[in-house]
């Protein structure tokens, strides 16, 4: 009898640790790739493409009370509405194995693409591949859809990778560690060599703002508002909607993280901003 690889349970394979805000963060994901796949899936897309950069094991498990919860990969695997292709990327060989193992059961495994690197080479490979599916002429279809989750555990995510992405229609929610710039950000500032964060915001900009601010928690609100106009730069739908976004605190109330959302399209603002008026327990989100 086949194991229950693809539901929440535990099926002897690695799983991730999780805490209550890694929970409240898969909530938001699953019900907008509902949202997303349902609205989509019957445009004139070449194709729908679901790009996970840091896909892990495929399944979590909560530190406190063991329950099982489906990670990214296997929440976008199993829509009632499918993806045409996926893209599965992760650096460990471990994560790697257990995710194809839970994977061989869905009936789209034939649609999945594995790659064991850093996220920050796989996406040119990733790229390189939809570019080939939108040269081919394809009378009155329009170039493919992409939805990619970016999840690092810190700061490991570089900007260019976000370029990369950004080059095609590809809708973004990024993971950004506001604790990973809180520990990283005053070593970093003494470093006159490029470091991690300068890759994250792709630039130096982050360097006068943190200078500059004598107030840490306003100079971390510019921060992410000059990460949102670098997106906006790149062609996506507002900026400066720091009050809008998701905050994942941690049982001290402290920040952890915003979930950073990115489309060309209002409509997917609209999406995004619906799914996110409350949170995995129901509650309504005050923007």
């Amino acid at each position: 009898m086949d194991k229950p690889y693809l539901e929440a349970q535990d099926d002897g394979l690695l799983m991730r640790p999780m805490k209550d805000w890694a929970a409240e963060k898969l909530d938001y994901l699953e019900r907008y790739l509902d949202m997303f796949t349902t609205a989509m899936r019957n445009k004139k897309w070449r194709a729908l493409n679901y790009i996970d950069l840091f896909a892990g094991p495929g399944k979590c498990q909560h530190e406190n009370n063991n329950n099982v919860q489906l990670g990214s990969p296997l929440l976008a695997l199993t829509r009632k509405k499918a993806f045409d292709h996926y893209f599965f990327i992760d650096l460990d060989p471990d994560n790697i194995q257990a995710l194809q193992q839970r994977c061989s059961q869905s009936p789209y495994a034939d649609r999945i693409q594995y790659f064991r690197k850093d996220c920050n080479e796989a996406v040119h490979c990733i790229t390189e591949e939809i570019q080939r599916i939108n040269k081919r002429y394809i009378e009155d279809l329009w170039p493919c859809l992409n939805l990619a989750f970016l999840d690092p555990e810190g700061l490991e995510l570089d900007w260019e990778t976000v370029e990369t992405l950004a080059q095609l229609r590809t809708d973004l929610v990024i993971h950004y560690s506001q604790m990973g710039l809180q520990r990283y950000m005053p070593i970093a500032i003494e470093d006159p060599n490029e470091t991690s964060i300068d890759r994250f915001f792709g630039c130096r900009d982050w360097r006068n703002i943190y200078k500059q601010s004598q107030d840490n928690s306003r100079a971390y609100g510019e921060l992410l508002n000059l990460y949102q106009r670098n997106l906006y730069n790149l062609g996506y739908k507002g900026k400066d909607e720091v009050g809008r976004l998701p905050l994942m605190r941690n049982t001290k109330n402290a920040p952890l993280y915003y979930l950073v959302y990115a489309s060309k399209s209002d409509l997917g603002k609209k999406f995004w901003h619906e799914v996110t008026k409350r949170n995995v327990y129901g509650q309504q989100r005050l923007f």
